[in-house]
């Protein structure tokens, strides 16, 4: 039987994506396009539009599992690739929101080449304008490679995300496509109790990402911080007293412990904040997070303050086999070819080849900061001595080693070289970051003719 309009209109208008997306909007703003689009006199599979988030435009979908339980085909390709052309023509960013068990096979070849129309269409979106996935119900098979493809993927604590269904796949894995699984393998970057959060935080990302790469990301809704920063403070701590009040978002905690990333501001400008002073060593994942990170903020200009207080990496064949001199090659690459401003505040140890990935001027950081206290040298201490001096009993490479990082590594050393900007008080840390941003808040790089940087893989 036939569908009137007043059906079809109610028919979207009450399903759960439509909800989501009301509540992804400000009140009143959302405008549905494509509302008619489908199949055999069925609406697609997908609701579209855009509209307003506190002011600023969005462009958004949401998969429908109240028609063929959300399935992805060619009409909802049609209507997805539509919302990601448009806000590349106009400079704003994309949500979708991915609830849904996968394609309609029914479809055969024209699901690949709806499929293949999604993915063209997001890759085009990549560094120009943001995109967030909320994936709030089953991401599965190609879907869940879209979703991945989003600059920050946020999962509700129930969804699942995966290419091959857990009770199917070969190994019957227990756990597998569950999002506790997708933030352990850096797959998600917050992890949300429920669709509303999710939504919440998406907006939250929204007021202090840049509309594109073209427009500077900043906005005035948070106050300045009346914390004070200490010599004891580390990781978030550390981050949230620098930052403007309430303004940080963690991102990828579940992945990598001795590292923290994290989405704040500074004196209402957006910044990216790199803590790498969660353990002595970074492991294999932790370089994976931060050279991740530190793209996403160059794609859109987002100033990276990086605090260093690391031994360097971590020293044993399982972390080499599983491709710890990659990921660490790819972390030094990262920062090196980044052209958006680079702050680093060394706040303890910072040897060797973490040295230079992460703070050294050399290597293209803008602006590099002590402590007093910090320790900045090609090898540890003790190792130094030892190599230097030759073995020793414990208790006179142990005496040995506190002058060297007294005498030889201390940060005024490093400074007598042009190798520190300027040691400062720990006191002193927030007004150093915040003069720094300001001063490279034009910042322009003239890169030689190529297409992109070859990273390593």
């Amino acid at each position: 039987m036939k569908k009137t309009i007043a059906e079809m209109l109610q028919s979207a208008s009450t399903s759960a994506a439509a909800e989501k997306l009301i509540k992804l909007f400000d009140e009143d703003s959302f405008v549905e396009l494509d509302k008619f689009v489908g199949k055999d006199k069925n609406t697609a599979g997908v609701i579209s539009g855009y509209g307003f988030v506190d002011g600023a435009v969005v462009y958004a979908y949401a998969q429908d599992t109240s028609v063929k339980s959300g399935a992805t085909d060619e009409s909802a390709a049609l209507k997805i690739k539509k919302v990601y052309d448009l806000a590349l023509r106009n400079g704003a960013p994309v949500v979708s929101i991915l609830d849904s068990k996968g394609g309609d096979i029914a479809e055969g070849m024209k699901l690949l080449a709806a499929y293949g129309d999604i993915a063209k269409s997001s890759a085009a979106l990549s560094g120009a304008v943001p995109q967030i996935a909320i994936v709030d119900g089953v991401c599965a098979g190609i879907n869940a490679m879209i979703a991945c493809m989003a600059d920050i993927v946020i999962m509700t604590e129930k969804s699942e995300l995966f290419m091959t269904a857990p009770f199917v796949a070969d190994d019957k894995t227990e756990g597998a496509g569950t999002a506790e699984n997708a933030a352990k393998s850096g797959v998600a970057a917050i992890i949300a109790k429920d669709g509303d959060e999710a939504i919440a935080k998406a907006k939250k990302l929204i007021a202090m990402l840049p509309a594109n790469n073209l427009e500077t990301a900043g906005n005035d809704y948070y106050t300045e911080n009346d914390a004070v920063v200490t010599e004891g403070l580390k990781g978030l701590d550390l981050i949230s007293a620098v930052a403007d009040k309430d303004s940080v978002t963690e991102l990828y905690n579940g992945f990598g412990s001795a590292a923290v990333t994290a989405i704040g501001s500074v004196n209402w400008r957006t910044v990216g904040f790199v803590a790498t002073n969660g353990a002595e060593y970074l492991s294999n994942d932790d370089s994976a997070k931060i050279a991740r990170f530190v793209t996403l903020c160059d794609a859109f200009s987002i100033p990276v303050v990086t605090f260093v207080d690391t031994k360097g990496y971590e020293k044993s064949s399982a972390a080499e086999l599983a491709g710890s001199i990659r990921n660490s090659a790819k972390l030094m690459q990262t920062y090196a070819s980044a052209t958006t401003a680079k702050i680093a505040v060394i706040t303890g140890n910072a040897y060797g080849s973490a040295y230079v990935s992460l703070a050294s001027t050399a290597a293209g950081s803008d602006f590099c900061f002590a402590w007093e206290d910090a320790v900045i040298a090609p090898v540890s201490p003790e190792a130094a001595v030892t190599f230097l001096n030759g073995a020793a009993s414990a208790e006179d490479t142990a005496k040995a080693a506190k002058e060297y990082a007294e005498n030889e590594a201390d940060p005024f050393t490093a400074a007598s070289l042009g190798y520190v900007d300027r040691v400062i008080e720990v006191a002193d840390t927030k007004s150093a970051i915040t003069s720094a941003i300001d001063v490279t808040a034009s910042k322009r790089v003239l890169a030689p003719a190529k297409k992109h940087v070859n990273f390593v893989f």
